[in-house]
C-alpha cells in the first residue's frame, strides 16, 4: 500500500510518500480502505518529535480518519464488510488502509459521509466534551473562544449557540472574524490585537482556549468564580500561573484529555450520535475542508502550519 512515513524527526522535509507493506488485522480489528484523513497540528507535532508517536519503522503519522470496511476479524460482531466508518484515536493512518480496532470503529448515519466525518471527528468529539464534560455552561451564559475559527473553535462555538450560550471571540484576520459571525457568534476581536481585552476583561462565564499562549489572556476575560477550558498549544506553551492569585478571584482553570472522554465503544457511539445531531438538525455548518492528496502530504503539513487554513485540512489516499 502507499503511504505517508518519516525516518526521523524533523520539518516537513523529513516526510516521504511510497509503499509499505499492508496491514494484517487481528482477530478484533477491522481492516479500513482510508478515503479521508483528518491532518491536526498534533500531528505536526509528532512530526517534530515534541508528541508521543506510536513506535514504527519508519514512522507513519495520523490518527484519525474515515473509510470503508473492507474485512473484518474473526471476533468482530459491531462492523461488517461495507460500512462507512470513522476513528479518531488510532495510529498509522496516513495510508491507504488501516487496522482499526472494533471498539474504536464508529459506523456512520445516513447523511455523514466520510468526507464530512473526516472534516468534524477529532475536533467535533474535542468540541463536544469541552462543551458537556468541562465547560458544562447553561443558556444565557457569555463564553469566550479564542481562535473561534479553527477546527475546534467552529464546531464549539456553533454547539455552545445552539445550546443557547452567548459566545464571543478572537480570530486572526477579517474573513475569519466574518466566518464566525455567521455561524451566529455575538462579537468577534482581532487576535493580533489587544486593546480590546480591556474593554471585555471579567465578562465572560467561560473562556475556552486552545491557543496556550494566551492563557493569561483568558483568565483576565473571566469574571469571579468564572473558569478556563485549556485544551490545546496551537500557538505555544502557556505562561505559568500562580495559583494563589487565581484562589483570591476564585477562578479555575480546568484541562482534559479526550482519551480519557473516550473510553469504550458505548462512549464513542453516544459522543458521535450526539456530535452528528448538531449536523442532522442544521446547527451545525462547517468550512468546505481544504484537501490534499496524500502524496503531498508535505504541502499539506506547510500549509497547516503557516495557520492560513479555516476549518479542516485532509490527506486523500
Amino acid at each position: 500500500m502507499k503511504a505517508l512515513y518519516f525516518e526521523h524527526f524533523g520539518g516537513s522535509e523529513v516526510l516521504q510518500y511510497g509503499e509499505l507493506s499492508k496491514p494484517v488485522i487481528r482477530d478484533n480489528e477491522v481492516l479500513v480502505e482510508v478515503e479521508y484523513i483528518g491532518l491536526n497540528f498534533a500531528d505536526i507535532y509528532r512530526r517534530r518529535g515534541a508528541y508521543h508517536i506510536e513506535k514504527h519503522n519508519p514512522y507513519i503519522n495520523g490518527y484519525e480518519g474515515a473509510g470503508i470496511v473492507v474485512e473484518i476479524g474473526s471476533k468482530v460482531t459491531k462492523q461488517k464488510v461495507g460500512e462507512t466508518v470513522l476513528f479518531v484515536d488510532v495510529p498509522l493512518a496516513n495510508a491507504e488502509y488501516e487496522a482499526v480496532p472494533s471498539e474504536q470503529a464508529i459506523q456512520l448515519p445516513v447523511g455523514i459521509d466520510s468526507k464530512l466525518a473526516a472534516s468534524i471527528g477529532l475536533q467535533g468529539m474535542t468540541a463536544d466534551f469541552l462543551a458537556h464534560d468541562l465547560g458544562k455552561n447553561v443558556s444565557g451564559e457569555k463564553v469566550f473562544i479564542t481562535g473561534i475559527s479553527g477546527g475546534v473553535g467552529q464546531l464549539l462555538s456553533q454547539m455552545l449557540v445552539a445550546d443557547g450560550i452567548e459566545v464571543s471571540g478572537s480570530a486572526s484576520s477579517a474573513e475569519k472574524q466574518a466566518l464566525a459571525l455567521s455561524h451566529g457568534v455575538k462579537q468577534v476581536f482581532p487576535s493580533r490585537e489587544k486593546a480590546w481585552v480591556e474593554t471585555v476583561e471579567g465578562q465572560f462565564a467561560t473562556a475556552y482556549d486552545g491557543v496556550g499562549t494566551t492563557i493569561q489572556q483568558s483568565l483576565d476575560l473571566i469574571k469571579h468564580r468564572g473558569k478556563v477550558i485549556f485544551f490545546g498549544m496551537a500557538g505555544g506553551d502557556p505562561v505559568k500561573i500562580d495559583p494563589v492569585a487565581l484562589m483570591s478571584e476564585s477562578k479555575s482553570i480546568l484541562t482534559g484529555d479526550l482519551w480519557d472522554y473516550l473510553t469504550s465503544y458505548e462512549e464513542r457511539k453516544i459522543r458521535s450520535q450526539r456530535l452528528f445531531s448538531y449536523f442532522a438538525k442544521g446547527q451545525i455548518k462547517i468550512s468546505e475542508p481544504t484537501i490534499f492528496p496524500l502524496a503531498e502530504g508535505q504541502q499539506a503539513h506547510e500549509y497547516l502550519e503557516t495557520g492560513k487554513s479555516i476549518g479542516k485540512v485532509l490527506l486523500k489516499p
